[in-house]
């Protein structure tokens, strides 16, 4: 049997074709730690993404090369545990061209894991971000920032998790985005969400200790690891 198409069999290893879109090579999670399944990946060429337990063992992860780009956390904020902030100012909308919010989003992340990837370009990373919202755009919602009638910045929703979201250079570290995002967070609980979500990188501090001010409490954790097989 071909071994790639053996790969692309098994459960335990799972096509990210979002990624292979933008990067332009074969992308897969791995869902399953065990060396029967790495064993299967370094056959065939592409990245690979493996999360992990802080806790787990990682030794295995690194026999195969694999190596360690963020460790991400999970603030949850249950309904009631809001801190809510109000700003005369400050109001969200949901109907701003998409065009307008790519502007934003285009080069605003820098401390992602797959900026943090030595292995992969950075003009390849912010374009995956710049994909990502074009996805959440046709599947979640997409809330702007506005200040007055300046659009601030984006927080883009699917369900009931912020799954991402970023402020333009000119409105960051003034102490605004207490107000967006509690804007945000109450809109998902008035859409009947008991809980809302999201996932950070324990390295972005400023937004860590944001969702914390917001009442978000930090229910879990993981490592990120990566590997690229080179043809």
């Amino acid at each position: 049997m071909n071994s790639n198409l053996a790969l692309q069999s098994t459960p335990m290893i799972k096509d990210t074709p979002w990624d292979n879109k933008v990067f332009g090579f074969y992308t897969a999670e791995i869902l399953e730690y065990s060396a029967r399944t790495l064993e299967q990946a370094i056959r065939r060429p592409g990245h690979y993404t493996l999360k992990l337990n802080p806790l787990a063992d990682k030794s295995l992860a690194l026999q195969y090369g694999f190596y360690f780009c963020d460790t991400l956390l999970e603030p949850v904020c249950k309904q009631g545990d809001l801190v809510l902030s109000n700003h005369p100012d400050i109001h969200i909308m949901d109907d701003v061209p998409l065009g307008e919010l790519l502007k934003i989003c285009d080069g605003a992340f820098h401390n992602g894991r797959f900026h943090r990837d030595p292995y992969i370009e950075k003009k390849l990373a912010d374009k995956r971000y710049l994909q990502w919202l074009e996805d959440l755009a046709g599947r979640g919602k997409i809330y702007s920032l506005m200040l007055g009638e300046h659009i601030a910045g984006f927080i883009a929703t699917n369900n009931n998790q912020l799954q991402l979201h970023a402020i333009a250079n000119e409105y960051r570290g003034k102490g605004l985005a207490k107000y967006w995002w509690s804007a945000v967070s109450n809109k998902l609980f008035e859409n009947g969400y008991e809980t809302v979500s999201s996932s950070i990188s324990s390295s972005h501090l400023p937004v860590l200790n944001l969702y914390a001010g917001l009442g978000f409490k930090f229910t879990n954790s993981m490592d990120i690891y990566h590997l690229l097989v080179k043809p």
